[in-house]
């Protein structure tokens, strides 16, 4: 087995399989995977998709998963962790974009099974990165910070572009109306821009009548509109919370509260828990999906 030196922005391993291991599921980011080699099979709370070469998933923190290894695999796991977040000032990026994205991918990513690259040139271009990656943190020096900061900020992109084709958001089974979809990918994309989420400009933007806004989307999603886009907001301030440095007046006035007691006391109501006691825990709870149960056939 060969595992490379931890590095501060990420973490990555490269290793060589015949039988899976279970690994430790922490409340961090994602992992991007890449199988270098090997057939098998990815589990997602009990949902299977097959791999080969070249296939690349995302691994979530919050539900557990593994693989069935039918031919030796040789995996490369890239860890997205917080450090980087909570160092930026240190880099020269900007670091509310690189965390934005990187809270995009784990707020919106439905977590299931399959491969999340949609075209082979993309493919090919994180395959590249990976590798380039890899190449660097063997040789890693104080130097190797910038680069492999920017190879992994075009890894992002690249997932970004490639989930916001996917049919990511979780719906009822029944729906067949693709309006919702785009609706859930707009509000999700602007849930820091409080005058686009008001009911007049979806109406305007998705050519409904006003009135029938809030009713459309209820019917569709299961939750009023202004439940939605408040959990919205709450997931990306735990994300916050858990992942960054950011103070408390910061989060308010990104996400739109009026101001850190409007904060504290939604979080509470929501949730169930201090900002305090929540961050003390360090654990997700509106993120969290459903544990990992078995399907049952009738």
């Amino acid at each position: 087995m060969q595992v490379l030196e931890a590095c501060k922005p990420f973490e990555i391993q490269e290793i060589e399989l015949t039988e899976w291991r279970q690994r430790p599921v922490k409340n961090n980011f994602f992992e991007l995977v890449l199988i270098k080699d090997g057939e098998g099979t990815q589990c997602i709370n009990y949902n299977d998709y097959t791999y080969g070469k070249n296939s690349m998933f995302l691994l979530p923190p919050l539900k557990c998963h593994s693989f069935t290894i039918e031919k030796p695999t040789r995996f490369v796991f890239l860890k997205f962790t917080d450090y980087f977040f909570k160092n930026a000032n240190r880099i020269n990026i900007d670091r509310n974009e690189w965390f934005k994205e990187a809270s995009y991918i784990l707020s919106n990513y439905n977590q299931l099974p399959g491969d999340i690259i949609k075209n082979e040139v993309d493919r090919n271009y994180l395959e590249n990165l990976v590798n380039m990656i890899l190449q660097e943190s063997r040789n890693y020096s104080d130097e190797s910070v910038n680069l492999i900061t920017s190879l992994m900020t075009s890894i992002l992109e690249i997932l970004i572009r490639n989930i916001k084709k996917s049919s990511y958001y979780e719906l009822p089974k029944k729906n067949t109306d693709d309006r919702i979809t785009k609706m859930l990918t707009y509000i999700n994309e602007n849930i820091d821009k409080t005058e686009l989420l008001k009911v007049d400009n979806l109406a305007d933007v998705f050519q409904m009548s006003p009135t029938y806004v809030s009713e459309y989307f209820k019917k569709q999603v299961g939750m009023s509109l202004r439940e939605y886009i408040i959990k919205g907001k709450l997931k990306l301030v735990e994300i916050r919370l858990l992942n960054s440095d950011f103070r408390l007046n910061e989060i308010a006035d990104e996400l739109g509260f009026t101001d850190v007691s409007h904060l504290s006391k939604t979080f509470k109501r929501y949730t169930g828990s201090s900002i305090r006691d929540f961050k003390n825990n360090g654990e997700y709870m509106l993120l969290k999906r459903d544990s990992c149960t078995p399907t049952i056939s009738a």
